[in-house]
């Protein structure tokens, strides 16, 4: 009998744009939210990485589903 070994990988592509402030591009309605939505996205991404990266916080909470961002990003920041 032949065996085959197979290897898989994920690879994700985020578009991190959109960090701007509202008050400086005078944006409305659903690009509003939109922009909203990510910036609150960055700021969840970023306490994740925090996070994991503070050695005093080891084996302690990490925020991933603060965001849609952060669980999609979950395994590949280190997350069980």
């Amino acid at each position: 009998s032949c065996t085959q070994d197979y290897m898989t990988a994920k690879f994700h592509l985020v578009d991190l744009a959109g960090s701007e402030r509202n008050k400086k591009t005078g944006t409305h309605g659903a690009r509003f939210k939109e922009s909203v939505t990510i910036n609150c996205g960055l700021l969840a991404l970023g306490n994740v990485i925090s996070a994991l990266g503070d050695e005093s916080k080891r084996g302690g909470h990490v925020p991933y589903r603060e965001s849609k961002l952060t669980r999609l990003l979950q395994d590949s920041l280190g997350g069980n």
